[in-house]
């Protein structure tokens, strides 16, 4: 056994929208929803699987006393952190914060850094920053809340598709977001802005195939697609809220993974080159998921970088991981050796840590 000493911290799963769907019920009814995972029960699974290999695995949830959970990390001492912290008191805008104030407090964790978690919770950020480095992602503009939008400043070629562009998990995805004129668009934006009050991005929606690229280290799992063959006729082919998060849905019952994708080995081959380039474009580590949407002429385009993405077992991360012959505990293994590996020439004593941490809680309180 090793003597490493290893702390998970995750959040407490807390509502903070009373629509997470991004359309409204009919008749006023609510829309069923499972997007709460069972994370708990998750990380006592996962501190199972750790204790095989290491003798020390603590857990601390992060709730809204941020103070209180970073003193009990110096308590605890780790060597590292596995970084399951998405939100804050529901808020996923605090997750580069989290990352941020482990770098302060100089302890390791898995996973991606701080600026990488803010830059790609921001969509337009993330789409800039792609473009910067050559990398298509489709044409796009962002509605700001509260603005005014005449029709004569859309410059896209329909069908467009709406996104809240500070939100993940496809939160504010139906099938009401993608719109083939002025009228609808506005009507979706105005829905929007005022059950989330944040800016929308909106983007030509390609026509083509959904492939989703899952990266772990510097390798390229293999790649899955989305079949929308069972869905209803009617409906937009993208993927929504309920496609994840509501199992009796048209869409959770119509988006079918499909892994490995059946794709020609050139398609394939440039899918791989270019989620790679995405990733690096953003300076992700360790893991993250390249969603691309295909042109009519099969061009692939980013439409999302997902640092840190899902990991549960039924997640399509760990689906391609098992097809490339990785299973779920070694991926919990491989991310904890990455950060390992960091730490070992990093570390620096406990008292200059509780001095940064004195430091940090003192600005926040300034």
């Amino acid at each position: 056994m090793r003597p490493e000493k290893i702390l998970i911290c995750y959040n407490e799963p807390v509502g903070i929208y009373e629509n997470y769907s991004g359309k409204a019920a009919p008749g006023g009814a609510a829309v069923e929803d499972s997007s709460d995972p069972g994370l708990t029960a998750q990380v006592g699974e996962i501190q199972k699987i750790l204790q095989q290999r290491f003798e020390q695995i603590e857990c601390l949830p992060f709730s809204r006393d941020f103070a209180k959970a970073l003193r009990r990390i110096l308590q605890l001492e780790p060597d590292i952190i596995l970084n399951f912290v998405e939100a804050l008191a529901g808020d996923v805008n605090f997750e580069g914060h989290i990352a941020g104030a482990f770098e302060i407090l100089d302890i390791e964790f898995t996973g991606n850094k701080s600026l990488t978690l803010g830059n790609c919770l921001n969509k337009l950020k993330t789409k800039q920053i792609l473009r910067s480095l050559g990398v298509r992602t489709p044409r796009h503009f962002l509605a700001r809340s509260g603005g005014t939008l005449i029709e004569t400043d859309v410059k896209l070629k329909y069908p467009l598709i709406l996104k809240l562009n500070k939100e993940d998990a496809s939160i504010g995805i139906s099938e009401n977001s993608v719109v083939a004129d002025f009228p609808g668009m506005q009507a979706q934006l105005d829905f929007l802005f005022r059950t989330f009050r944040q800016d929308v991005l909106v983007e030509e929606c390609l026509p083509g195939r959904e492939i989703s690229a899952a990266i772990l280290g510097d390798r390229v799992l293999p790649l899955s697609e989305i079949s929308y063959a069972s869905l209803p006729e009617n409906l937009p082919r993208i993927i929504t809220y309920e496609a994840k998060w509501a199992p009796h849905s048209p869409y959770y019952l119509g988006t079918v993974p499909v892994c490995p994708a059946p794709l020609d080995e050139e398609l394939r081959a440039l899918i791989e080159k270019k989620a790679l380039a995405a990733f690096n474009a953003l300076d992700c580590r360790d893991y993250a998921r390249v969603d691309f949407r295909l042109s009519k002429r099969d061009i692939p385009f980013v439409i999302d970088v997902n640092p840190n993405p899902d990991i549960s077992p039924e997640s399509g991360f760990i689906r391609s991981a098992s097809h490339a012959g990785i299973s779920y505990e070694e991926v919990l293994f491989t991310l904890v050796e990455f950060a390992l590996q960091r730490s070992s020439a990093s570390a620096r004593p406990v008292a200059e840590r509780r001095k940064n941490l004195n430091a940090y809680l003192q600005e926040l309180k300034g």
